[in-house]
């Protein structure tokens, strides 16, 4: 949120993103060629026998004709989206024995890798092939390696690439055994509506069925998962499987897990059941003008202080006062201002302090500045007997360390530090303590294609670093309403990019809260969905306000798709939720300034 027009931030970052990605790639030399006595062990390496053997994500993958480098077909994969056309196959091999790859590409950023080797995996590229050029990379399997998996791919947003004839020269595997049953499965963390497992790895497996109930739900190649979409406080029974290239194991011991009843996550704080969420500019005005707490609309069904600010970055100090007069010669007193926020709360409505916004960066390094921090902001709620928080943390408060690649257990201090101390707030403050955030979509939404710094390091380390943060406090989460505008365009869970100001963007941004979402595209690291009741969108409430003002007839759009599933364009939800909460707004001061247009269009909406 800002505390005058919108800055430009972010809108850049997507494109820098594939620059630095592509800059760490390399080709690899020319390998030797392999002993007389070795055999080519990959099938249908040709292709002439269409797609068997090969598995291509999202369909990506098809046999052409033409071009084709020998015999009469040739594989065609085309990225779209998040999806750079992964082509592979699993081979098996002999451990401690040395490999040669090989394969024919024309295209642009066209990759060929091994993984699973037990050593190092190893890959080669080609930026640029107009023509058929050959790519060859060697490798040695561990000790204990009895499969490894060989694989092409091309670019996000790059054209379809041609690949041909691919080798894997070496001594041949025994027949490859089923895998051992896995053990020692556990249940981690449960919330209302997911649960985390964990196990222990079978010699052999390449991956994973996790059952439900005796259903599958989920299929993964680590040794964890989350299974989400479960009803809060009922119990549940997982097994797990072992597969490889020889099939399934037979099924784990069974373990048992219960989700919670839902803490002071839902409807703790007792909001309505479509709720209204506006920013008020209680310590600053801009030229939306300063609106006295007596004078704030009753459509306004929570209202956020903005805002709290450190007294320094890294200090946890936060300090909050009325706006000066100087600034506001129509500010009402500290006393007024506490007459007014009880007959608010009279009225049913609730009113919380806002940490942070576009200049109140915050980044609890240690453990000194999270309990200041915990002291602070208890300050404030007392001082002006508030009914909780708001977390607005933008810019750089929050990023992930190098290192830090999965969300379901952070080890970067600033967020470790940020959940210990709102944990430390709710339990002081009880079920009735009210929580939500406002993260912007480059924290959350984008998490879809990238996390932190990435797998190669480069990419902005903020990426979907609210994650970690919404994930741990779900079941203290009251609601969530991500800013939907100063924002750059998104990638949706159709892999397609959508872009602020119409309802397709807030149709596909909150279609991946309420649904779900691997985290940079990992099927092991699945961000469960929220309840719909603990989200609302987040939009300006006029065209002064932020970029990305969507007009009221859109915005109904939006609600109809999200609660009815009717003007839904062009993008298909994956469910329908007529619980989801509402809407919030930067901010109330902007809207009555643009004459109650957001406000009222969210009244008629709802009948209040």
């Amino acid at each position: 949120m800002e505390r005058t027009g919108p800055p430009a931030r972010f809108t850049g970052l997507l494109a820098a993103f594939s620059a630095a990605l592509l800059a760490a790639g390399g080709l690899a030399a020319t390998a030797p060629s392999a002993a007389a006595a070795d055999a080519d062990l990959a099938r249908n390496g040709g292709f002439e026998a269409g797609l068997d053997g090969w598995s291509c994500t999202g369909g990506s993958g098809a046999v052409v004709n033409t071009p084709a480098h020998g015999g009469t077909s040739a594989l065609k994969a085309t990225p779209s989206g998040g999806d750079n056309a992964t082509c592979s196959q699993t081979v098996t091999v002999r451990p401690d024995s040395t490999y040669t790859l090989s394969a024919w590409v024309q295209g642009s950023y066209v990759y060929l890798g091994a993984t699973g080797t037990g050593t190092t995996d190893v890959s080669a590229w080609a930026q640029s092939a107009p023509d058929w050029k050959q790519l060859s990379t060697t490798f040695r399997t561990g000790p204990n390696t009895t499969s490894v998996t060989v694989y092409t791919h091309g670019w996000y947003g790059t054209p379809a690439y041609y690949a041909d004839d691919l080798t894997l020269v070496g001594p041949g595997g025994a027949p490859a055994e089923l895998p051992a049953v896995p053990t020692g499965l556990k249940a981690g963390t449960a919330t209302a509506s997911s649960v985390d497992l964990s196990w222990t790895g079978s010699t052999g497996a390449t991956g994973y069925n996790v059952y439900r109930g005796g259903t599958e739900v989920l299929s993964v190649t680590g040794t964890s998962a989350t299974v989400s979409g479960l009803t809060a406080s009922t119990a549940y029974s997982f097994q797990v499987t072992a597969t490889n290239s020889a099939g399934e194991s037979a099924k784990s011991a069974a373990v048992q897990a219960t989700t919670t009843a839902g803490g002071g996550g839902g409807n703790g704080g007792k909001l309505p059941a479509h709720a209204l969420v506006g920013y008020l500019h209680a310590s600053f005005a801009n030229g939306s003008g300063y609106t006295r707490m007596a004078d704030v609309p009753d459509s306004w069904d929570v209202i956020d202080l903005a805002f709290g600010e450190p007294t320094s970055v890294t200090s946890g100090d936060i300090r909050f006062s009325l706006c000066p007069v100087t600034e506001c010669p129509n500010v009402e007193s500290v006393d007024e201002f506490r007459a007014a926020i009880k007959a608010k709360q009279a009225a049913g409505k609730k009113v919380l302090i806002s940490i942070g916004g576009q200049n109140g960066h915050v980044q609890l390094t240690t453990a000194a500045a999270r309990d200041t921090f915990v002291s602070s902001v208890s300050k404030i709620i007392d001082e002006y007997g508030l009914d909780g928080l708001d977390i607005d943390f933008e810019g750089h408060s929050l990023s992930l360390n190098t290192g830090d690649t999965d969300f379901r257990n952070p080890t970067t201090p600033v967020v470790v530090n940020l959940i210990s101390a709102v944990k430390t707030l709710k339990a002081k403050y009880g079920e009735k303590f009210v929580l939500t955030m406002a993260p912007e979509t480059f924290f959350v939404q984008l998490g879809y294609q990238y996390y932190g710094s990435g797998p190669w390091g480069g990419q902005d380390p903020r990426a979907g670093a609210y994650l970690p943060v919404i994930h741990a406090l779900r079941d203290d989460l009251t609601l969530l309403h991500v800013q939907d505008y100063n924002s750059g365009s998104i990638m949706g869970l159709d892999d397609q990019y959508h872009s602020m100001g119409g309802a397709d963007f807030h149709i596909a941004m909150i279609d991946m809260l309420l649904t779900g979402f691997p985290v940079a595209g990992d099927q092991t690291k699945v961000f469960p969905a929220l309840r719909p009741d603990q989200v609302a969108i987040g939009l300006p409430a006029s065209t002064q306000a932020g970029n990305g003002h969507t007009s009221p007839a859109e915005v109904t759009k939006a609600l109809n798709c999200l609660t009815k599933k009717t003007d839904c364009g062009s993008y298909t939800t994956h469910g329908t939720w007529p619980d989801l909460r509402g809407l919030m707004t930067w901010s109330i001061n902007w809207d009555r300034f643009n004459n109650g247009e957001f406000s009222k269009n969210f009244d008629a909406y709802f009948g209040r």
